[in-house]
């Protein structure tokens, strides 16, 4: 039986698929540094922090490190300088300036 699953609402196994691209190895972004992107970065202010971590969970790059509990400094090897977390610290202890 030949399925053709060209067709909407044909159901198709897996193994009916044609192969797609292989990657002879697998790889995550943290072998690339993405931070070298940004024209602007984040700027931790410490005595500011109220240890929130609210800033954490909306960094879409996870570039803020928690540790015992408590936030560390910026990841810049990856950080993109989105700024969103700026705008999640309701204390002020983050702002964005620019890279030189």
């Amino acid at each position: 039986m030949t399925t053709d699953i060209t067709k909407l609402g044909v159901k198709a196994s897996w193994r009916d698929l044609t192969e797609g691209m292989v990657i002879a190895k697998a790889g995550t972004s943290k072998e690339f540094n993405t931070g070298e992107w940004s024209t602007d970065k984040p700027v931790f202010i410490e005595e500011k922090c109220k240890q929130c971590l609210l800033c954490t969970p909306v960094c879409p790059d996870s570039c803020i490190p928690v540790k015992e509990g408590k936030r560390g400094e910026f990841d810049y090897d990856h950080c993109k300088g989105c700024g969103i977390c700026v705008k999640s610290c309701p204390f002020g202890a983050i702002t964005m300036e620019g890279v030189e």
